[in-house]
């Protein structure tokens, strides 16, 4: 199938895409669940940079699954979340998931799987399961995005590679892949199945069926450790709350980059920290619904 021209997102085709509209909703429930799995004992944050995120989104509830050790000061540090205990091996890494978290996988609107965790045996492990029981959209970020080998499932995937993983993935070095950007999120898209957001100064975002988006805002600060997992956060909850996986990408991939933009005017362009971004989201998408 041969891929499309590349569309631009900018405020305007945004404003004729609108995302679902929350109003329509009686309570929270209406706006989705996002499921978290993610983190590690040396990397318990990131399960609460992805939740947060999904949050200011706009997705009804979160679910934190995060080793057992760090449980306690997950829960307290998001008191909005449900958080799950799950174990770790030895290495501190999620070792396995249990029949309580494997039927909220089943029941979650969106589920996010990788911040914070390595690329282990185990983890791949925890992916493939993740990825058979999903039923929602699926957010396959850092590690889990090297344990993505196979087509299992049939739930709506979204890949967030950078150039460097993404490299990884299909064998090539990070040069070749930042000279064709726009190619090989096009062809690891068609081949994955999977919506592609291949992240950099220039992101693309590619859908299997040839569909390319791009996105050139943002700006240098967004090259912070944790800004990627907030992405996954803002896409999961705009999933959570009913917009395919295309447009969560999209949508969300601009929501992130704008409030980086924010920031640097606020901050300077380097030196605010990813744990700020996902609060400006509420505000930028306000400002982004159809007049």
């Amino acid at each position: 199938m041969k891929a499309s021209k590349p569309k631009k997102l900018t405020d305007a085709v945004l404003r004729a895409w609108p995302l679902p509209d929350p109003r329509d909703g009686r309570s929270k429930e209406d706006r989705g669940r996002v499921l978290i799995v993610s983190g590690s004992r040396e990397i318990p944050g990131a399960a609460l940079l992805v939740g947060h995120a999904a949050l200011h989104a706009g997705a009804g509830k979160v679910q934190l699954a995060v080793v057992a050790d760090a449980a306690v000061a997950v829960g307290v540090a998001m008191p909005e979340a449900r958080v799950l205990p799950v174990r770790a091996d030895r290495s501190g890494q999620i070792a396995a998931t249990s029949d309580e978290l494997d039927a909220l996988i089943s029941a979650a609107g969106a589920v996010v799987i990788g911040p914070g965790m390595q690329t282990t045996p185990a983890t791949r492990r925890v992916v493939k399961k993740v990825m058979s029981l999903a039923r929602g959209t699926l957010v396959l970020d850092a590690s889990a995005i090297e344990s993505h080998r196979e087509r299992t499932g049939a739930t709506a995937r979204i890949l967030t590679p950078h150039c460097g993983e993404m490299a990884s993935l299909i064998g090539k070095d990070r040069d070749g892949i930042e000279a064709d950007v726009e190619g090989h999120a096009t062809g690891f898209a068609k081949s994955s199945g999977a919506v592609v957001v291949l992240k950099g100064p220039t992101t693309c975002i590619a859908t299997p069926a040839g569909r390319m988006w791009i996105h050139t805002g943002g700006n240098v600060g967004l090259g912070t450790a944790g800004s990627g997992d907030v992405l996954s956060g803002i896409i999961a909850g705009l999933a959570a709350r009913g917009a395919d996986a295309e447009q969560a990408a999209a949508w969300g991939v601009f929501l992130h980059g704008r409030a980086g933009e924010v920031l640097a005017r606020r901050h300077g362009i380097v030196g605010y920290l990813a744990r700020q971004l996902s609060a400006e989201v509420p505000a930028i998408m306000a400002a982004l619904e159809p007049k």
